[in-house]
């Protein structure tokens, strides 16, 4: 791994102080964009990010499918270990530049694709946090709504769709989420932080005593860690075996991608590292054996499996645990809706023009576009799910190439932090007019070859792995056009920031 140094024309001291210094250009720079002068995050509350983004009713699902794809209870389990140290591993290379300069994605992005082309990926990571967040706030309304329809049985008749395929009772559920996570998310990344602290273990809570229940009612003997009846040949294992691993970094690429919106706040590497390890590896695999607990159990217990978690809540029969249940299933979606769907979008646009659109606005454009998306609509299609998928992979796996080969191969662990904000002609990541034509010609065709994949009924299976793909097309286009450009210590002329 090559040193990681950034380099600050007065210091690095100022930059970690959080100092907006009058060169950094308006047009790059606000408050919210700025190098973060409160690095006071813990492993515990990387942990806790991390947990958010597991215990969601989207991570139930992808777990519990994996046990029914016709592989025995240890290949499940060494897929979902190896597609989660994937990911770890990712996470703490993305994770490292951010923490260091105290900016997050988006200006990071600024040293690859120059200080105004970063928009580019900016904008690309916004939209797809558009139609995620509009579906997760759809998600989090239904469980509300059955909540509602427990207690209040006669508002039944308001179910009945009649705008824009949306009840009016859905509205309703839907405007109540929609505000109670604006609500969360104005306060800033103080409330956000103190939110998901609470928000994930208390998914593991109900998680543990819902799978208790379940054990209680079926007996242990009634749980299987297989939950398919396929028999597969050794190369149809092992081919499932890779799906399923490529499948766990593909559901985890869009957070994985802006982790540096997060990291940015830890206090030191080593803080984020023990995050990571706790917060994927064991979390999810503690995760995913809880799920398939329960999973298994409903098979037992209502002679079907039921993958969704609400509906499983639902049948416990007591109102009190059913409510309880399911409002903490509302609370881990609004947790993983903000770190995944609200931040993210929040720091990009106002990367477009910093001056003009603060973080809090930047958020609320894409809590206003995701109403606009009628994202009900978008999640009614499995067709259209299937597909937002594979094109969510064919776009961040080319972004996270190419942010990773700048870093680590072309500019070699180097950063000029005062760089990043400085819009004239003289800045390091000037490039051309403030755009890389280098990076752009590197992400433009591993793009459209990510899209022909997805799009290709005959290329179906290999869509699985769009981000893989993407990444080391992008990344190894992206090196070779570049090699050039490698930084050396003594031509740049870098100095050591002592940071860690």
């Amino acid at each position: 791994m090559p040193n990681q140094e950034i380099t600050s024309a007065t210091g690095s001291s100022e930059q970690r102080a959080g100092i907006i210094k009058p060169y950094y250009s308006p047009r790059l720079c606000n408050d919210d964009l700025a190098p973060t002068r409160d690095q006071n995050w813990s492993w515990y509350n990387i942990f806790s990010f991390w947990m958010s983004d597991v215990h969601s009713m989207g991570g139930y699902v992808v777990a519990a499918s994996f046990f029914t794809l016709g592989l025995s209870s240890w290949q499940v389990l060494l897929c979902l270990l190896c597609g989660i140290c994937i990911v770890q591993i990712c996470a703490n290379l993305v994770a490292k530049p951010s923490q260091q300069a105290g900016v997050p994605y988006a200006v990071i992005c600024r040293q690859a694709f120059g200080v105004f082309g970063a928009n580019i990926p900016a904008v690309i990571r916004g939209l797809i946090a558009f139609a995620w967040y509009g579906i997760q706030t759809y998600l989090a309304a239904n469980a509300l709504m059955l909540v509602v329809l427990k207690f209040v049985p006669s508002l039944t008749p308001l179910t009945v769709p009649h705008l824009l395929g949306l009840s009016a009772l859905g509205w309703i559920c839907f405007g109540i989420m929609w505000v109670l996570q604006a609500i969360v998310f104005w306060h800033g990344m103080g409330a956000i932080k103190r939110f998901i602290d609470v928000a994930g273990p208390a998914v593991y809570l109900v998680m543990l005593l819902l799978a208790g229940w379940i054990l209680y009612k079926t007996g242990l003997s009634n749980i299987s860690f297989t939950l398919s009846s396929k028999t597969l040949t050794v190369g149809q294992q092992s081919w499932e075996m890779l799906t399923a691993t490529a499948l766990v970094v593909s559901y985890f690429s869009g957070p994985l991608l802006n982790f540096g919106d997060f990291s940015r706040y830890g206090k030191s590497m080593g803080e984020i590292r023990r995050g990571n390890r706790w917060g994927l590896p064991f979390n999810f695999l503690l995760f995913s054996i809880v799920t398939v607990v329960i999973v298994s159990g409903t098979q037992s217990l209502f002679g079907q499996m039921i993958t969704d978690p609400i509906e499983t809540v639902s049948r416990v029969g007591n109102s009190v645990a059913v409510t309880l249940g399911l409002l903490t299933m509302i609370i881990a979606t609004i947790g993983i809706n903000i770190v995944a769907n609200f931040v993210s979008p929040a720091f990009d646009f106002s990367n477009c023009s910093p001056q003009k659109i603060s973080f809090r606005t930047g958020g609320m454009i894409a809590a206003v576009g995701s109403v606009l998306l009628t994202p009900w609509n978008l999640f009614q299609s499995p067709e259209l799910i299937h597909y937002t998928l594979d094109v969510l992979g064919a776009f961040i796996g080319p972004l996270f190439g190419i942010l990773l080969t700048d870093y680590y191969l072309i500019k070699r662990g180097h950063m000029d932090v005062d760089a990043l904000f400085n819009a004239t002609s003289s800045g390091r990541y000037w490039y051309r007019n403030g755009f890389n034509p280098k990076a752009i010609a590197a992400l433009v065709p591993a793009v459209v070859i990510g899209l022909i994949i997805s799009f290709t009924p005959e290329l179906h299976q290999v869509a699985n792995f769009s981000w893989f793909i993407g990444a080391f097309l992008a990344g190894g286009c992206y090196r070779f056009i570049a090699r050039h450009d490698r930084a050396t210590r003594h031509a740049m002329g870098y100095m050591k920031a002592g940071v860690e």
